[in-house]
C-alpha cells in the first residue's frame, strides 16, 4: 500500500532553488534514509511531507488514511504537565472508553428491565472488545516502556517537565511521538541527545514498528541498523538507492564508475566519426558516407559526463613535535561539583601512549565531557593527578564551541592567532574547510552549527599539537565532512582521546574503547564492535556465573538427604498444583462459555432477574480465572 508520493516536486526560497523535480515513494513498512549534505534540503523535503511547507510545483499524493507523525531536528516539549501526564495524553480516547465502561458497569448493576439489560450488555461487550484490541489494557506498561528505553527510568514520573533539560524535552518529544504510533513516521536527526545504549533501544523499537519510516540522520550505523531503501538528495534532486547505507555507498560509486565508463565510450566513439567527417567530408568519392556519419551523430542520444562528488572538505593535521612514548597518565581521579556531596565519578585510572587512538564511552551524565576538561586544566580534580608526558602539545576540540569569539568574522578568528601567516594563506586554509569567497568575512555568531564546527575544526588543524582531545567531532558536520575527518584522523602521527556517540567514527579511528562509569574505567582493546562483542561476553559469564551461584547455594542448602527429598516434595508439589490450577482454570472457562450461551437466549434475557443473576455469576467466574492465572503465573516463575 502506497502511503505516499512525491511526483516532480520543486521548492525554491526566493531566488535559490532548494529541490526540483523531486520522485518519492513510500509504502507500508519502508525504512527510508534520506542522506546528503548539510543544505542539499533533506529537512526542507520533511517538511513538504509533513504538510509544514507548501511546494512550488508538482504533486504530493496521500491517502486519506495514511497519518503522519512527524520529528524535527528542533523539537523540543514546552510542556506545564508532569512526564506521566503529557504521555497519558496519547491515550487519552482508550481513558474516555475505560470511563465509558465504567459508566455502563453502573448503569447495569441498577437497572431492573430485562430489555434494557441485554442491550447495555451487548454494547458493554461490544465495548470491551474495541477496548481491548485498541490495547485498554496495555498502555500503561508501554508508555513505562517507552520511557525506560528513553532513559528515563530514574525519573520520577511525576516530574513536571519545565525542569527537565534540552535534550531530556526532545526524547521525550520522541518518546510522545513514537506512542501515537502514525502509519508514516518522520525522523529528523532523531538520535540527537541520545547516548550509545539509547541508540541501540531506538534501533531495536524502530526495526519492530508496524508502519513506515523516512529517517534523515548524519549517524550511518543508525542508518546501516535501521533502514533499506536510501534516497540521495544532491543538486536538487533525489536519486533511490535498494539497501543499507553501506550498501548505497558501494552502489553509487558502481554506478559512477558504469556511468564514467559509458561517457568516456561514446565520447571515443563521437571523436571517431568526427575524424572520419573530417577527412572524407570534401572528398566527393565519400562525402555522401561523411553526411550519413554526421547525421547519425546528430541522431545519437548523448550521454552527459556523471558529476561525481560535490565540493568536499580537504584537511589534514599535522604536528609541530613529537611526543614522548608515555603522553597521559591519569591515576584514581574523582570529581565533584562543589555543592554535592557524591562525586560525578572516582577511580578513573587511564594510560594514554604515543599513537593511540582511544574512544571515551558511557551513559550521559557519567562525566566524560567533565574529564576532558579537566586534562585541559579547566575544572580541577576532587581527587588525583593527571601526568603529561614529554614534549606534549595539546589541541582541544570543543562540542559547544565556547573557544569561537562570535562577534569576529570568520577570517578574524583564524587569522587573529596567526599573524604570521599571510592573508592569502589563512583564506586558501578556510577555502579548504568549504570558506570561500565572502564567507570568510561572516560573523562567526551568523553561522550554522556545521559552519562552526569546520571552523573550529579549522583552528585546531593550525594549532598542530600531537595530542588531540577532541569532545564529540562530528556532531553537527554532514556524513561527507564526517569521512573527510575521519580519513584526516587515520593519517594523524600524534596521539588521540575523544568522545563521540558517533559508532561508525569510533569504528573507523579508534584502536581502544575506554568506558566510563561512576566508579572507574575500563579499557577494551580494539574498535566499537568489539568492544560490544566483550561487554556481551562480559554479560554472558555474569549470567553463568549467577545461574553457577544459585546452584551452589541450592546445593549448600540441599547437602543432607532429608533437605533433598524436601526440595523434591516441594517441587512436585507445585507440579501437581499447577496441573490442577491448568485443570481448573478449563472448566471454568467450559462454564462462563456456557452461561454466556445461556445469556443469549431470548428466554434467559427476557427474564430481568434471571440476567442479573447470570451475569452476577459470570463476573463470578471471570474473577475467579483471574485469581487463578495470577497463582499459576506465580507457580510458573518459582
Amino acid at each position: 500500500m502506497i502511503l505516499m508520493q512525491l511526483n516532480g516536486v520543486s521548492k525554491s526560497f526566493g531566488a535559490e532553488e532548494i529541490l526540483s523535480n523531486v520522485k518519492m515513494e513510500i509504502k507500508d513498512r519502508d525504512r527510508i534514509a534520506i542522506v546528503g549534505r548539510n543544505g542539499a534540503g533533506k529537512s526542507t523535503l520533511l517538511k513538504i511531507m509533513a504538510g509544514e511547507y507548501t511546494y512550488d510545483d508538482g504533486e504530493l499524493f496521500q491517502p486519506k488514511e495514511t497519518t503522519i507523525g512527524y520529528l524535527s531536528q528542533h523539537t523540543s516539549l514546552e510542556s506545564d504537565k508532569t512526564i506521566w501526564e503529557e504521555m497519558l495524553e496519547v491515550f487519552q480516547h482508550l481513558i474516555d472508553r475505560e470511563q465509558d465502561l465504567r459508566e455502563l458497569e453502573q448503569k447495569m448493576g441498577n437497572e431492573v428491565s430485562s430489555d434494557k439489560s441485554q442491550k447495555l450488555l451487548e454494547e458493554y461487550d461490544r465495548l470491551q472488545q474495541a477496548f481491548q484490541h485498541d490495547g485498554g489494557y496495555m498502555y500503561e506498561a508501554e508508555i513505562k516502556s517507552v520511557l525506560s528505553g528513553l532513559n528515563f527510568q530514574d525519573y520520577s514520573y511525576d516530574t513536571p517537565i519545565r525542569e527537565l533539560s534540552g535534550g531530556q524535552k526532545t526524547r521525550l518529544a520522541l518518546g510522545k511521538l513514537l506512542l501515537t504510533k502514525p502509519s508514516l513516521l518522520i525522523l529528523d536527526e532523531p538520535t540527537n541527545h541520545l547516548d550509545i545504549e539509547t541508540l541501540g533501544w531506538l534501533e531495536n523499537y524502530l526495526n519492530g514498528y508496524p508502519g513506515a519510516i523516512t529517517i534523515v540522520s548524519h549517524d550511518r550505523y543508525f542508518l546501516d541498523k535501521t533502514v533499506n531503501i536510501v534516497y540521495e538528495v544532491s543538486r536538487h534532486r533525489t536519486k533511490k538507492y535498494h539497501g543499507s547505507y553501506s550498501k548505497f555507498l558501494e552502489q553509487k560509486a558502481r554506478d559512477y564508475e558504469q556511468e564514467l565508463k559509458e561517457y568516456e565510450k561514446q565520447q571515443t566513439e563521437i571523436k571517431k566519426m568526427e575524424d572520419f567527417i573530417q577527412r572524407n567530408i570534401v572528398r566527393a568519392s565519400t562525402t555522401k558516407r561523411a553526411q550519413s556519419r554526421r547525421k547519425q551523430m546528430e541522431k545519437m542520444e548523448k550521454v552527459d559526463r556523471p558529476l561525481g562528488e560535490e565540493g568536499s572538505a580537504n584537511f589534514s593535521f599535522q604536528i609541530n613535535r613529537r611526543s614522548g612514548n608515555d603522553v597521559l597518565r591519569i591515576n584514581n581521579l574523582s570529581f565533584g561539583y562543589e555543592d554535592d556531596s557524591e562525586p560525578l565519578f572516582s577511580h578513573v585510572n587511564l594510560e594514554v601512549n604515543r599513537g593511540e587512538r582511544i574512544a571515551l564511552v558511557g551513559p550521559n551524565g557519567v562525566g566524560k565531557t567533565t574529564l576532558l576538561k579537566i586534562i585541559m586544566g579547566r575544572y580541577q580534580p576532587r581527587e588525583g593527578s593527571i601526568q603529561e608526558g614529554a614534549n606534549v602539545q595539546i589541541g582541544y576540540y570543543d562540542q559547544e564551541q565556547a573557544d569561537l569569539s562570535s562577534s569576529k568574522t570568520v577570517l578574524d578568528e583564524l587569522w587573529d592567532e596567526h599573524r604570521t601567516v599571510n592573508e592569502k594563506d589563512i583564506r586558501t586554509i578556510l577555502g579548504n574547510f568549504l570558506f570561500s569567497g565572502d564567507d570568510v568575512l561572516k560573523p562567526v555568531n551568523s553561522l550554522s552549527g556545521g559552519e562552526k564546527a569546520r571552523l573550529a575544526l579549522a583552528k585546531l588543524m593550525m594549532q598542530k599539537a600531537n595530542l588531540l582531545i577532541l569532545d564529540e567531532p562530528t556532531n553537527h558536520l554532514d556524513i561527507d565532512s564526517k569521512e573527510v575527518l575521519e580519513a584526516a584522523l587515520q593519517d594523524f602521527p600524534g596521539t588521540i582521546l575523544f568522545v563521540s556517540h558517533d559508532r561508525y567514527f569510533i569504528n573507523r579511528i579508534t584502536d581502544q574503547v575506554a568506558e566510563m562509569n561512576r566508579d572507574g574505567m575500563t579499557v577494551y582493546l580494539g574498535d566499537y564492535d568489539y568492544y560490544m562483542e566483550k561487554k556481551a561476553e562480559e554479560a554472558e559469564i555474569a549470567r553463568l556465573q549467577q545461574t553457577e551461584e544459585v546452584i551452589n547455594r541450592t546445593d549448600n542448602k540441599a547437602r543432607s538427604y532429608r533437605e533433598d527429598k524436601k526440595i523434591q516434595r516441594e517441587e512436585r508439589k507445585k507440579l501437581r498444583r499447577i496441573q490442577e490450577v491448568e485443570e481448573e482454570v478449563e472448566k471454568l472457562e467450559s462454564d462462563l462459555v456456557s452461561l454466556e450461551a445461556q445469556m443469549a437466549e431470548p428466554a434467559v434475557y427476557q427474564d430481568h432477574e434471571k440476567a442479573l443473576e447470570l451475569t452476577k455469576q459470570t463476573g463470578e467466574l471471570k474473577q475467579k480465572i483471574e485469581q487463578l492465572m495470577e497463582e499459576w503465573t506465580v507457580l510458573q516463575e518459582e
